[in-house]
């Protein structure tokens, strides 16, 4: 499918009535959450099934795991507060009027999925699977790099306009260069 297309598609939702807003944002949610958790749970199953060895020895593995799981839950819950302060969500067809720049989004552009692919990374250290840290986890990052460059941040700039390609520019994609002044 044409990417401007899916673009086109969420700003019409998104600058739409509030009724649509509604119906697609559990939908696209359940979509979004179902591919996030094969991604984290097929690594786990293939590695018994393909009688893959654990990379970490116990406790190793959980000494290891848990500030990386802990640091994702609450840059992810940080970043959750900020879009409920906007009165918005973080699903793309019921997004906030306006852009959110404080706080965490301050630093990254997208600081509540960077908070997810460390919880991954955790989970996947956690369990010892190999898949799960040097497969699954890049591979879900990758596409999910490619929907934020391919649909994501073009509608963004159609939505927001001058002001997004502002902050764009300031502001990295998930890794902070420099701390900037935060702005709400």
């Amino acid at each position: 499918m044409d990417p401007q297309k899916i673009v086109n598609f969420i700003f019409s939702i998104a600058t739409g009535k509030s009724i649509k807003k509604h119906l697609f944002t559990p939908v696209l949610a359940t979509f979004f959450f179902s591919i996030t958790l094969s991604f984290v749970l097929v690594p786990l199953f293939l590695d018994k099934a393909l009688n893959i060895p654990d990379i970490f020895n116990r406790p190793l593995n959980y000494i290891l795991s848990l500030p990386i799981v802990l640091a994702g839950i609450l840059l992810v819950l940080w970043s959750f507060l900020f879009f409920l302060k906007a009165r918005g969500t973080p699903v793309p067809v019921n997004p906030p009027q306006r852009l959110i720049s404080g706080g965490p989004y301050a630093y990254s552009r997208n600081p509540m999925t960077t908070g997810l692919f460390l919880q991954m990374f955790g989970v996947g250290i956690y369990f010892g699977s190999a898949l799960s840290i040097f497969i699954f986890t890049p591979l879900y990052i990758l596409m999910h790099v490619i929907e934020l460059k391919k649909i994501e941040e073009p509608e963004l700039e159609k939505r927001l306009g001058e002001e997004y390609l502002e902050y764009k520019k300031k502001v990295p994609m998930f890794f902070p260069r420099r701390f900037y002044a935060s702005r709400t």
